[in-house]
């Protein structure tokens, strides 16, 4: 067997929740769960609260959530607006405590999520990923190779954060530099210099995102052909991007590629003025995904196929994460079993063990992860209540 298709866990260090309390979030005035290594199985009724759950564990991470939610839109419904989450963890750094959500003051609820770790303010969250990785696959993300390319960026750019953590701050600052070029470009009279500053920033930024999109799509590609196994009900899955910088990674060194970038920019200006944004660039890429045994697009397979294919991907990008990063990510599978027969279920769930996640895996029906069995926490979880299972 070759060395990287081995199972992972035993040279991993672990990283799981062992104790999850909310308070104020979604339709949760207040729950405490305490944890171990195993996965945790949430089952319910639709609309239970299964989702906010697992919700709740991606705030443990950057931005805003499996969701992507407005902080504001978080808190319970019948509250201030306030919210809290705090999860103690076995970390890639050993044990700690983190805590994030909306705090409430005399002059309201702020708008700003807060993260403190151990204790102390973290001045970023980007500190959350010294201590885990958070990778999660839903139900809305079941159109993801028929939707449009703005979610398959999305989808992208949160695997590459499990393996650069710099990557959020580059996409986060080649967007607010093409914000400030699009406000410039409407001016009458738009200063020529300030045009000059702001495009040598988004073309630093812009390199960096698309040598960091090639990487992780080169290393999830390489991941999946060196762990190829004609009998996996997960397909093996092509990767590749579709984008001018991506394409021309590698080609130039990356002082050149942000020089010709620039140099782009400022020839497109009349063209991007008349349009009112920024037509080329990271931003317009896009992901393209094949169904390698049957060679054909992903957007072109059954919805069940396409189901199979994300799944491959995401374990791909699990087994990578592990190994590059010496930890294994957390795993949060919405709604995984619904659409996985038997046998694809009980292949997922020793795939997930053999990786050393921890996952949260949710559903309707408790019988469905019933080839979880000793290796699970069960919870039975029913309109904001939630009562360990047998």
């Amino acid at each position: 067997m070759n060395e990287v298709s081995q199972p992972l866990r035993s040279s991993l260090t672990p990283v799981f929740v062992r104790e999850l309390k909310l308070a104020g979030f979604r339709n949760y005035s207040s729950l405490r769960l305490d944890l171990d290594e195993r996965h945790v199985v949430l089952t319910g009724e639709n609309g239970s609260g299964k989702t906010n759950l697992m919700e709740a564990v991606s705030f443990l991470s950057p931005g805003r959530g499996l969701r992507r939610a407005a902080y504001e839109k978080v808190g319970l419904a019948s509250g201030s607006g306030a919210w809290s989450v705090f999860a103690e963890l076995e970390g890639a750094a050993g044990p700690v405590a983190i805590g994030t959500g909306l705090l409430e003051s005399a002059a309201g609820v702020e708008t700003q999520r807060r993260v403190r770790i151990n204790g102390a303010p973290a001045k970023v969250s980007d500190e959350l990923l010294e201590h885990s990785r958070i990778v999660w696959l839903t139900p809305a993300m079941d159109g993801l190779f028929t939707g449009p390319a703005s979610e398959r960026r999305k989808f992208l750019d949160r695997l590459v954060l499990a393996i650069n953590p710099a990557h959020g701050r580059n996409v986060a600052d080649f967007e607010k530099a093409m914000r400030m070029r699009n406000r410039l470009l409407s001016e009458d009279m738009p200063d020529p210099r300030w045009l000059d500053a702001v495009e040598v920033q988004m073309a630093e930024a812009a390199t960096a995102i698309a040598a960091a999109r090639s990487e992780l799509v080169s290393l999830v590609s390489g991941m999946i052909i060196a762990n190829h196994d004609p009998a996996s009900p997960f397909p093996d899955a092509l990767l590749s991007l579709e984008g001018v910088l991506e394409q021309g990674h590698g080609d130039l060194p990356a002082s050149d590629q942000e020089a010709e970038y620039a140099a782009r920019l400022r020839s497109a200006r009349m063209m991007d003025k008349g349009a009112g944004r920024t037509l080329e660039g990271p931003h317009r890429s896009d992901l393209k995904v094949f169904h390698r045994p049957k060679n054909m697009a992903a957007d072109l397979c059954s919805t069940g196929e396409q189901k199979a294919l994300l799944v491959g991907i995401i374990l791909a990008h699990a087994r990578l994460t592990g190994s590059m990063n010496g930890f294994p990510p957390i795993l949060l599978l919405d709604e995984i079993a619904a659409h996985l027969d038997s046998f694809r279920r009980a292949a997922l769930f020793d795939m997930i063990d053999d990786l050393g996640c921890q996952a949260f895996m949710t559903g309707t029906d408790m019988q469905l992860f019933e080839a979880v069995g000793a290796r699970g926490n069960f919870f039975t979880v029913d309109a904001g209540s939630v009562k360990r299972a047998a």
